[in-house]
This record gives structure tokens, sequence and C-alpha cells, in this order.
């Protein structure tokens, strides 16, 4: 037999790297939120419309993103979403002129809402929405193109956990960036790494069967059991958003993504204020911990890719098999309902416990996007992503929301960790109210036909 070959691992690479920068960018303001609310005079309000702002762009972007990509293909689809983010996240730097145009021309129409410094990073903050929002809707596509039903949840997984590896590295740099450059510096910095990426990707991304540094042992491989049939479906009339409304599958994806979403939004935009809000930690003090929760969350990024696979190999159908797991990944995240009762002892245990919710939610993740391509033909995969991205980024909205209100109102009553703990309880029973509606709407694998 000829060896398969392993160039599909490479555009892997390249999902994974991506993602790193994705989350590299979105991260530096939670990072920066003490020094910037210290220079600005933000409340948690304040911070929670700005983050607001960036979710509720991404959220509305995925529903186009998705389309986006289907129509203008992974390759120039994925490159066109990193240059406006990186746009976006450099445009950070430039906030505070930004906002004093914003400022003007709304104080010409009447219209005085947010602070000069509040609207300068809002529209910062819109812009790397929508560029960001082009991330998984192409990097699911990607997999889809180059890997075989087998090997795309393992394949997910790698290149989600680039979300960790981002997560770990930024507050690993940006604190001392922003002590020893100015915090303008690291927006820039982390904004220039996307462009970086984007000229590898066009250097060495194509389609499968277009692509020259694949063998063809490894081309029929990617488009085995049933790959083949994808590849043809693909070449057919694009699928309406509105027949797409019609599946079960579609709604079990979106419900998925609308109740879980959200947490880890939350553990992304608000962990480095609780570490300030409950122990007083702040600037390089953070790096530490946060490194810690987010390496945590590489096991269940790279884990839960793997795991369905045991299921599978006693004979589930790929659908029945990630269910299975999902079900027992959903368990995982209550430890987070102990993290507030436990954070008197030491700010190590509430870490830890984040940790463990936060690393369930990626094994969570893989598996959840991955159930797109399970049940879906190829053309339709980035729309229904996108669908459910929009409906993922509408309940991070929610709850960002509710973490500002909260927090500024407890925190006016002396006691902002009552905030906390009833953000922590929803963090822990989501997962587990998401599957229960997924599993309801979607009992046994269908895989969709007639589209």
């Amino acid at each position: 037999m000829q060896p398969i070959g392993k160039y599909r691992w490479t555009i892997c690479a390249l999902l994974f790297f991506a993602t790193t920068v994705n989350y590299l960018d979105r991260q530096v303001l939670s990072l920066l939120k003490p020094t910037l609310e210290d220079e600005f005079g933000w409340t948690n309000t304040d911070y929670a419309n700005i983050a607001s702002v960036f979710q509720f762009t991404y959220a509305i972007s995925m529903l186009f993103a998705g389309r986006f990509i289907d129509w203008l293909g992974t390759k120039w689809g994925f490159g066109w979403a990193i240059i406006i983010w990186s746009i976006g996240a450099i445009l950070h730097a430039a906030a505070i002129p930004i906002g004093d145009s914003l400022g003007a021309l709304l104080s010409w129409a009447g219209i005085g809402v947010f602070s000069i410094s509040v609207m300068g990073f809002m529209f910062s903050r819109a812009v790397l929405g929508l560029g960001e929002s082009g991330n998984f809707p192409a990097a699911i596509k990607a997999t889809a193109e180059y890997f075989p039903k087998k090997e795309r949840a393992l394949a997910t997984g790698i290149f989600n956990s680039g979300a960790n590896v981002g997560a770990i590295l930024a507050p690993l740099t940006v604190p001392w960036m922003a002590a020893n450059w100015g915090w303008e510096a690291a927006f820039i910095v982390v904004g220039v790494f996307g462009f970086i990426w984007l000229l590898v990707w066009l250097v060495y991304y194509e389609q499968p069967q277009l692509q020259k540094r694949l063998s063809k042992s490894e081309l029929e491989y990617i488009l085995s059991d049933k790959a083949k049939e994808d590849v043809v479906e693909a070449n057919k009339e694009k699928v309406r958003w509105i027949q797409l409304l019609a599946y079960k599958q579609t709604w079990a994806f979106a419900v998925g993504k609308f109740f879980t979403d959200g947490v880890w939004w939350f553990f992304l935009f608000w962990l480095p204020a609780y570490l300030k809000d409950q122990y007083g930690m702040t600037g390089t003090e953070i790096m530490l911990p946060l490194a810690v929760l987010y390496s945590m969350t590489m096991i269940g990024s790279i884990g839960g890719g793997w795991f369905p696979m045991y299921f599978m190999k006693k004979g589930y159908e790929p659908y029945d098999g990630r269910m299975r797991a999902m079900f027992l990944i959903a368990i995982i995240p209550l430890v987070v309902l102990a993290a507030q009762p436990l954070g008197g002892i030491s700010f190590w245990l509430p870490v830890l416990l984040i940790g463990l919710g936060a690393s369930a939610h990626q094994a969570w993740s893989a598996n959840l996007f991955t159930t797109v391509s399970d049940m879906f033909p190829k053309k339709a995969v980035a729309s229904v992503v996108g669908i459910g991205g929009m409906a993922g980024g509408i309940g991070g909205v929610l709850v960002t929301k509710s973490g500002g209100a909260l927090f500024d109102h407890y925190k006016a009553l002396g006691h902002i960790e009552t905030g906390y703990t009833i953000m922590f309880v929803f963090c822990g029973v989501a997962y587990l109210l998401a599957w229960m509606i997924m599993k309801a709407l979607v009992p046994k694998y269908k895989i969709i036909t007639d589209l």
C-alpha cells in the first residue's frame, strides 16, 4: 500500500495558527481593562458595552460570513477575513482620535450617548468582530475540504486549540508589552501577526483537487467515505438560508451555540476583571494564573476531538457517538459552581475549577462544530456554521451585558462577589441545558440529503 501522505495536516496547522491570532487579537482588550478603566474612568457597564459591540457585530456578521465564504471560496474568503480583523485590531491603538471624530459627528447630529474613549473602542471592536466572524466558518469549511469525516473532529479539535494557545500567549505577552511599550503598542504588535499569517496562507492553501503539493493517494483518502458525494454537491446550486432554517439539525446547532458560547466569552472577557475585583490582581500579576488556566483548555480541545471516536469504533453513527461524548463533557462545567465557595482559600482554586470548565467548553465546541459536517452536505456547512455563530454571538451579548449590569449593581452594594456567583451558576449548567434541547430536536443521526 502507498503511504497516504500528510499534507492535510499542514492545512490543519495553518488553521491552528489563524485561530491563535484570532484569539490573541480579541483578548488584548480584556487584559488591558484594569489599565484602561483607570485611565478613562470606565464602569463595568462601559466595558460591557464595548465588549458586546464586538459580540453583536460578530454575531450578525457570522450569518453573512458563512455565505460570503461559500460564495468566494475558502482561500480568499479566509484571506479577506484576516485582513479586516487585523486592521480592526490595530485601530484600537487609535481609539481616542476615532472617538473624537465620532463624537464630533454625533454632536453635530445632536446625539451624545457615550464618552469619547468608549465610542472609539466600540468602533474598533466592531471592525474586529466583522473580520473575526470569518475564522470559524472558513476553518470548518477548509476542514471539510481536506479531511474525511472520521478525522474531522480531531482536526477541528487541533485547530480549535489555537484559541487556547492564543488565550495562553495573550496574558504572557500583552501585560508586559503594555507595561514597557504602552497599551497602544500591544494592539499594534498583535494586529501585525495577522498579516504575516496571510502571506503564508496565500502560498500554501488551494482546493484539494488543485493542490499540487497533495499526493494522489492522499487526495483519494480525503475524498473517501461519502466525501466524493460532498464534492459533487458543492458544485450544485447554493442553499438559501430559509431552506436551512427548515431543518431541526440547524436549530440544534444554533441552540448549542446560543447557550454555551456566552460562557466562553465570559471566561475570555471577564476573568482579568474577576482577578482584580476578588483578589486585587492587576498587570503582570495575572499572567501566570491565566496562562495556567488556558493551558488546561488545550487538553479539552484536543481530547474532545478524540473522545467521540471511542463511541464510533463501537459502531455508533458519527452524530450519535458525538452526542454521547458531549453529554459526558456537559457534566464537567458543574465544577465551576464551587469556584466562589472555595475562592476564600486561595485564588488558585477558582482558577483551576474555571480552567476545568473552560477545558470542557473547548471539548464541547470541537464536537459541536463537527455535528454540522456530520449532517449537512459541504455546500451548506459554512452557512449553517454562520447561522449557529450568529446565535452564539447573541447569547454572548446577553451574557456580557448581564455581567456588566450585575457587577455594577452588586459593586454599589459592596458585594460584587454575588454578581460573580450568579454568573458562575449559569456557566456551570449551560451545557447540560443545551444538550437536552439539542437531543430533543435531533434524537437520532439523520444526514440531510434533500438540499
